[in-house]
């Protein structure tokens, strides 16, 4: 009676291993990739804009090669603006590759939309690398 106990009791920590080793071969890790973030609100016309940053070991999906846990790194930016600035709730994007030109193409696209001279009155503004930085966020414990 008593191994029946210990054996219900540890099937559900069999059953998290494997669902761990799953999301494990899910993703892969690569040495580096290349971000920037965007935060901004519908409450004003603040437009926050991050430098693109190399971010090591990141993870990827293994069938299309997206970052992985990307939501993650968009609530690392978010609770920067909430904590520091005192801008809560903005709505914050990552975009991310592992080829830096990539993402300095995506870059300058988006700065022409918010900078351009189609541009509508935004307040743009820069958080520069020495006061905000992405962390690599450990997808093998997700």
């Amino acid at each position: 009676m008593a191994l029946a106990i210990l054996l219900l009791a540890a099937a559900p920590l069999t059953i998290q291993a494997q669902n761990a080793q799953q999301n494990i071969q899910k993703n892969f890790k690569v040495p580096h990739a290349y971000m920037f973030g965007f935060a901004a609100s519908f409450n004003d016309s603040l437009i926050f804009f991050t430098d693109v940053q190399q971010v090591d070991s990141v993870w990827l999906t293994k069938k299309k090669g997206f970052l992985a846990g990307k939501s993650n790194y968009a609530y690392q930016l978010r609770n920067y603006c909430e904590e520091k600035m005192e801008l809560p709730k903005r709505t914050c994007v990552i975009v991310s590759s592992v080829k830096r030109k990539d993402v300095e193409k995506k870059y300058k696209k988006m700065m022409k939309k918010y900078v351009g001279k189609k541009a509508k009155n935004y307040d743009v503004r820069y958080i520069s690398s020495s006061d905000f930085k992405f962390h690599a966020v450990d997808m093998s414990t997700e």
